[in-house]
């Protein structure tokens, strides 16, 4: 199946838990009737209340019956691959088969800062990244497994139990430089198609290229080219983060859910990427079915506004 043919798959923000828990449960089971395929839990801290993702993701489960749980994305150097698999494939089996796992290498000075983790530069962190994934798929074969690396050690251990999906939950691995976008043409099953982090030395200009069209068809031929050796290379899915999202519904409402992003690079610059939709929703979804079509993304974050978009999940899921 071509990406062009692949159905999307509409992602939303896990709901936060400053409700009643009974109510937000509720509101798992209302996100799952509105058509989307996965609720996606964000992994930093510092920030108030922190909501752990695993624990969130097991309730989410048990409160719906289709609906996909997935992280997006846990900061590997925060989990040892070892213990990680124990909580994923328990997951996996209490979900029936309804977790994603979505890793990067870690990128917010702020969650190091908090945690005490030490901040090491990029290399050694997407290093570090590829053996855990390495570790993981080992472990989730389900046989007697030993690993030695620079970064993580297992010794004869055996994966249980038997994740149900087969061999193992997708992994996604979500970034923005290119050694993150070869690592997840070479071992995920989702490529996140992310802009690199901002800083105070990140350049405007740079970063507009990057959220471009073109910038966008660059980094999915990065991933593509660092797939060609896997047995089915045209399997991989790429998804996206929607920049910002205003769509105006019947009655002159408006959903919005914007990027940091936006205040950062300025609006006018925001507004030539594909990955912003503005407008009415017969222009949004012919929106998608664009970026579809030429840039090969069928995985879409459409931010924390779940029935604000709801028509373009009914209309395309």
């Amino acid at each position: 199946m071509t990406a062009q043919n692949r159905p999307f798959h509409f992602i939303t923000s896990m709901p936060h838990l400053r409700q009643p828990i009974e109510q937000w449960r509720n509101r798992l089971r209302h996100i799952e009737d509105l058509g989307y395929h996965s609720v996606a839990i964000a992994d930093h801290l510092g920030d108030g209340w922190s909501m752990d993702p695993m624990t969130m993701m097991t309730i989410a489960a048990e409160a719906t019956t289709t609906l996909r749980v997935s992280t997006s994305v846990l900061c590997n150097d925060f989990y040892h691959p070892f213990f990680l698999h124990r909580s994923i494939s328990n997951l996996d089996v209490i979900s029936e088969g309804r977790v994603t796992l979505g890793l990067g290498a870690g990128w917010r000075p702020l969650d190091y800062t908090v945690s005490g983790v030490r901040f090491d530069p990029a290399p050694v962190r997407v290093d570090r990244l590829a053996e855990s994934i390495a570790v993981l798929k080992g472990l989730f074969a389900g046989e007697r497994f030993t690993f030695e690396g620079e970064h993580f050690r297992v010794g004869d251990a055996l994966g249980a139990p038997k994740p149900v999906q087969w061999p193992h939950p997708p992994i996604m691995v979500g970034g923005g430089g290119r050694r993150m976008l070869q690592l997840g043409g070479r071992e995920a099953d989702i490529v996140g198609i992310n802009p690199p982090r901002l800083t105070e030395h990140s350049d405007p200009a740079k970063m507009a290229r990057e959220i471009s069209a073109e910038g966008l068809r660059e980094k999915a031929e990065i991933v593509r080219a660092a797939a060609t050796e896997r047995p089915d290379p045209g399997a991989i899915l790429l998804q996206a983060n929607l920049l910002d999202v205003r769509v105006q519904g019947s009655g002159g409402s408006e959903s919005r859910s914007t990027s940091g992003l936006v205040d950062w690079l300025g609006q006018e610059a925001v507004e030539k990427s594909p990955l912003v939709l503005d407008g009415d929703v017969e222009r949004c979804i012919d929106a998608l079915l664009e970026l579809r079509e030429t840039v090969g993304i069928t995985e879409i974050h459409l931010g924390n506004d779940a029935d604000g978009v709801a028509e373009i999940v009914s209309r395309l899921a």
